[in-house]
């Protein structure tokens, strides 16, 4: 567990997670259990993704991924005792109201489940070897990666008691963030270079999986995740407080390397 949590990754999302609160004027010491438990989750997603069941990986962060560092049954269960863990967090740290923590939790749930997540990697699955249209794709996607980065956004919402408007902005900017986040995968598995990702390139091309770029081309692609940038810092207009690291963080999602 520890392997597959504490050592490498981008922790984009608990950066979402502390960046919406800035917007909104919360205190950071407030949003740990939910950037923790967020991470967590997403450290599980990962270790289930890399299985032979799923994309059967080698690498992960520069590293054996945790099914070859250790093996198949014990990250089953390392991924499965994280998703515990996750909720535990949640539910029994921090200072937040029993209702609040209560809201917290079934947002998680829904988040990384068969509405989320996990229904997203099933599509996932179900799409290899075909040729989906785009707005199929983006479908896989809001679920698969974008459910539990939109909970980053609106996590911080509930915590703060916002009004429904600026939760409601706040799931956009998530929403488009999220998706602009695969786009920019699928584009790095195109133009990446192993060394500085640290997993193999051209990995989805392999497993004969749709891509943004195999279905609309690289440059239509790059130009899509540009537009849900700005689509999604035109969503921050309404925040009360100070946006400044949401919208360098929808600049990174659309700019990184790795």
């Amino acid at each position: 567990m520890r392997y597959a949590t504490l050592d490498g990754g981008k922790r984009v999302r608990p950066a979402l997670v502390y960046a919406s609160g800035e917007a909104l004027g919360v205190d950071q010491q407030q949003l740990d259990p939910l950037a923790a438990a967020i991470e967590i989750i997403h450290a599980y997603s990962l270790i289930h993704d890399d299985l032979p069941a799923m994309d059967d990986d080698d690498l992960r962060r520069g590293r054996p991924t945790t099914h070859r560092a250790f093996d198949e049954a014990t990250a089953i269960l390392a991924g499965d005792a994280l998703q515990a863990l996750a909720f535990e967090v949640l539910g029994s740290h921090g200072s937040a109201l029993p209702e609040v923590r209560l809201k917290l939790v079934t947002a998680l749930a829904r988040a990384c489940g068969s509405m989320g997540m996990a229904g997203g990697q099933v599509l996932d699955l179900d799409a290899v070897g075909k040729t989906l249209q785009l707005e199929q794709l983006e479908t896989m996607h809001r679920l698969k990666t974008g459910a539990l980065i939109e909970l980053c956004l609106a996590g911080p919402a509930i915590v703060a008691g916002a009004p429904g408007p600026v939760e409601h902005s706040l799931r956009e900017y998530g929403a488009c963030v999220g998706l602009a986040f695969q786009v920019h995968d699928d584009i790095l598995d195109v133009v990446g270079k192993k060394e500085t990702m640290g997993k193999q390139s051209l990995a989805d091309q392999k497993l004969d999986k749709p891509t943004f770029p195999s279905i609309i081309g690289l440059d239509a692609s790059i130009q899509r995740a540009g537009a849900l940038r700005d689509q999604a810092v035109a969503a921050l207009d309404c925040c009360p407080g100070d946006p400044s690291a949401l919208i360098y963080l929808a600049d990174y999602v659309v700019s990184r390397d790795r």
